[in-house]
């Protein structure tokens, strides 16, 4: 399709004139237009229009002077458009959609709601929320900016340059005013930077401070004000209720039952952690009533950045998954499938390449479960950009490689591990997975580990009927493979045959596993045990330590690790988390097993009120800590997502 036509307007117009400026809607879409196919000044003699269809198209941009001061309704949907800055030369805009943008975030549809104070429906949905939203961050982010200006410019000497003065104070607030969850920053720091602008520019020593956003320099119509709504979190997710005396004490329940307190034998000292937010966002039709769903799985979104740490992490329950902000308690994305129970989430990370040859970054989310599909979620965007169906019957767990983005690893109830290449989206942005492997097991896989030293070698699984390893090399030719070896726990407290329903590698020796019964968590080397081998198909683990855990007789507790600080942690059956450091172990692993070391740390569960009564004894079915460990994620048995931070 080249460039747009008058003959073109007035054929895909209506009413039907030969006149443009008597259009009032216009359908261009499924034209394959390009950006620059929008010719201002052709489509500014659209003096009437109305109603604007720009869907199936390849846009990446809109260009920022069309002209159309009367459009009520635009149609974006299916584009490719990565910023949404150019829709306030919109100002009388009532109704946007914008699905199917992969590369636009939340971020953006922040913006969208403080550039068009006068839209009520985004995507088919009532606005009002997202606009409370943006209220709340630019109140506070304008008391900041003022505060931050105020503290700057009593600093100033009066010698200094005012003109470069103002320059630096523009870029040091833009670098040193934060507010709000890490995953809405692009937003945060676009609006520091506008509000420093306007201070700037005014010269004044303090902004009023009003409920309603401000109108950006670049909208050309004046803020309407809405109401306010009660609450950040969207309608649909219920948070629960921590008492007045739990939000009033810093660490009520961060008690510590046995192990060094104050790091005596060279390990951490006590981690000081406080309960922040519980939430009900798995509930069966929203229904604050549901204390049954339970929930099974976490994990963290990756960096952005090398070095960097997130504070984002999807979890899983129900027929639901949710992407929780930790720093606010925000669900910021969720997902439903009806009929579907969730039982595991893994994130990557993909480079994907537009039409344009731009290159984008795509955090992708496996989810999967009773179903046996995996549903491959573009979270972002909001939508599911493909499903693979991977087993007739239920997925237990599934993970990504670390060494390979595109490979998936899903284990099932039908006692096989399968290795998919789940590939990049093409340009409709659909997955078309293909089958790399097949891996036979003898019971049922309950947790798989790729081998931290070696992970596009080998794979480690707990299953039901103990922990194996499988040679997953590619460039072997048999393409359904048999356990290789079988790892023994026969030092008493495990024994050959027993389920291993916890496991994770503490760092690229060092593997934390777990059965149930036995009160005891493994940790065990890896690379000694690899070595005794030779030729044997069931090894004996090199025991470096045992971990005292609780004596229940209940499976199905997960454990997980942080390498980074040498952290292992478990929930348990009362609804406490154990929490171990290791690092001493680690740098000096003792000649021989000793007693089972106690935890560093016993988090107790701060039991929140729910239905007017607090919620106890609830089962910590899984307990995960971001890189840096400023966040703990624990999730129930009774639909209660728990969040820690650390103080």
């Amino acid at each position: 399709m080249g460039r747009l036509s008058a003959r073109l307007l007035m054929q895909r117009g209506r009413p039907k004139s030969d006149r443009l400026g008597k259009i009032r809607s216009l359908d261009l879409s499924g034209l394959e237009l390009l950006s620059e196919h929008l010719d201002p000044k052709l489509l500014c003699r659209l003096t009437q229009l109305q109603e604007l269809d720009l869907s199936n198209n390849q846009l990446e941009t809109l260009p920022d002077n069309l002209g159309l001061s009367h459009l009520r309704v635009l149609r974006c949907a299916n584009n490719q458009l990565g910023d949404v800055t150019a829709l306030c030369q919109f100002p009388k805009l009532e109704e946007l959609s914008l699905e199917g943008n992969p590369f636009l975030t939340v971020n953006d549809n922040l913006k969208v709601s403080f550039l068009l104070p006068t839209l009520r429906k985004v995507n088919g949905k009532d606005a009002s929320s997202t606009y409370s939203q943006v209220e709340n961050l630019n109140r506070e982010l304008t008391s900041r900016v003022t505060a931050h200006w105020e503290k700057f410019m009593a600093t100033l000497g009066p010698e200094e340059e005012a003109e470069k003065a103002q320059a630096d104070f523009v870029k040091s607030a833009v670098r040193d005013v934060r507010y709000g969850p890490e995953s809405l920053s692009e937003f945060t720091q676009w609006r520091v930077r506008m509000i420093s602008e306007e201070l700037v520019a005014s010269s004044r020593t303090q902004v009023h401070k009003d409920d309603s956003p401000e109108k950006p320099p670049e909208a050309g119509a004046a803020h309407k004000p809405r109401a306010r709504l009660a609450t950040l979190k969207r309608p649909d997710d219920v948070p629960l209720n921590l008492s007045p005396s739990k939000r009033a004490c810093a660490s009520p329940s961060a008690q510590v039952e046995g192990g060094p307190v104050a790091g005596s034998d060279g390990s951490q000292p006590a981690l000081k952690l406080e309960p922040l937010h519980f939430l009900q966002c798995h509930s069966k039709n929203n229904s604050p009533q549901d204390l049954e769903t339970q929930l099974w799985a976490c994990a963290f979104e990756p960096a952005w950045e090398e070095g960097a740490t997130s504070q984002t992490v999807a979890t899983c329950g129900g027929e639901a998954v949710c992407v929780i902000d930790c720093q606010t308690g925000i669900v910021l994305h969720k997902y439903k499938a009806p009929g579907e129970e969730f039982f595991s989430v893994a994130w990557t990370a993909l480079m994907v390449v537009t039409q344009a040859g731009h290159k984008k970054r795509w955090s992708v989310l496996a989810a999967a479960g009773l179903r046996g599909l995996v549903r491959l979620l573009h979270v972002r965007a909001g939508f599911c950009c493909g499903v693979i169906r991977a087993h007739k019957k239920a997925i237990a767990t599934l993970c990504f490689s670390p060494a390979h983005e595109t490979h998936l690893f899903t284990a099932s109830y039908d006692k096989r591990i399968i290795l998919w290449d789940i590939g990049v989206p093409n340009q409709d942005y659909e997955f078309q997975a293909s089958q790399l492997l097949t891996l036979d097991t003898t019971s049922i896989p309950l947790r798989l580990c790729p081998v931290a030293s070696c992970p596009d070698a080998r794979l480690l699984a707990g299953c039901e009927g103990g922990c194996c390893c499988w040679d997953v090399r590619l460039d072997q030719p048999q393409k359904r493979r048999v356990c290789e070896v079988e790892f023994v726990f026969s030092e008493g407290s495990e024994a050959s045959g027993r389920r291993v329903d916890g496991l994770a590698f503490v760092n690229e020796d060092v593997v934390a596993s777990k059965g149930s019964g036995l009160g005891t968590i493994c940790l065990w080397s890896w690379r000694q045990t690899w070595g005794c081998r030779g030729s044997q198909s069931t090894v004996a683990v090199v025991v470096l330590a045992r971990l005292q855990w609780s004596p229940t007789e209940l499976a199905y507790f997960s454990l997980s690790a942080c390498p980074d600080k040498g952290i292992v942690l478990c929930g348990d059956e009362e609804g406490n988390v154990w929490l171990y450091d290791v690092s001493n172990i680690l740098k000096q692993p003792p000649l021989l097993p000793a007693a089972p070391q106690a935890p560093t740390q016993i988090l107790k569960w701060p039991q929140p009120w729910a239905l007017g009564q607090a919620v106890t004894k609830t089962m910590v079915n899984t307990v995960v800590a971001n890189a840096s460990f400023t966040y703990l994620t624990a999730l129930t048995d009774s639909n209660i997502v728990a969040i820690w931070g650390r103080l």
